[in-house]
């Protein structure tokens, strides 16, 4: 009986620590999550535009682009946990790579930061996979 009770508990617990599993709601939840602090964190009040770390690290020289650039490597590896083929790996390797070569170009870079969104072209491309495969972790946007 205290095994029984003991399983109870710790599924409760594990219901409740949402998005720390290797399954792919866990997965995309994570992901999702990543996008949102990298590329749209908060509005620029006036234009109502929204940026995110990406953009606003990557005006510290070298630092900032190799920080961000380590966070959208971690999409892909989370990519790769799910089991997306390796033509979807290597575009999105291409997409981090892009944004991390020219976003280090000093002034250039900075702009092309607030325009190209390689995490969330990433993302996407996550999500046409998982609702294929995955469709049970399909989240309607309200």
């Amino acid at each position: 009986m205290m095994d029984e009770d003991r399983m109870r508990e710790q599924a409760r617990f594990d219901s409740q620590m949402v998005g720390l599993g290797t399954d792919p709601r866990s997965i995309r939840q994570r992901v999702e999550m990543l996008e949102q602090v990298l590329e749209r964190s908060f509005r620029i009040p006036g234009i109502n535009y929204a940026v995110g770390l990406d953009a606003v690290a990557g005006l510290i020289p070298v630092l900032g682009d190799i920080m961000t650039a380590a966070m959208g490597a971690y999409i892909v590896w989370e990519a790769r946990n799910l089991g997306l083929p390796k033509w979807q790996l290597w575009r999105m390797g291409a997409n981090v790579a892009v944004d991390t070569a020219i976003g280090a170009v000093p002034v250039v870079g900075d702009a092309f930061d607030l325009l190209f969104r390689s995490n969330t072209k990433n993302l996407r491309i996550i999500r046409k996979h998982l609702d294929k495969h995955h469709p049970e972790t399909r989240v309607i946007d309200q």
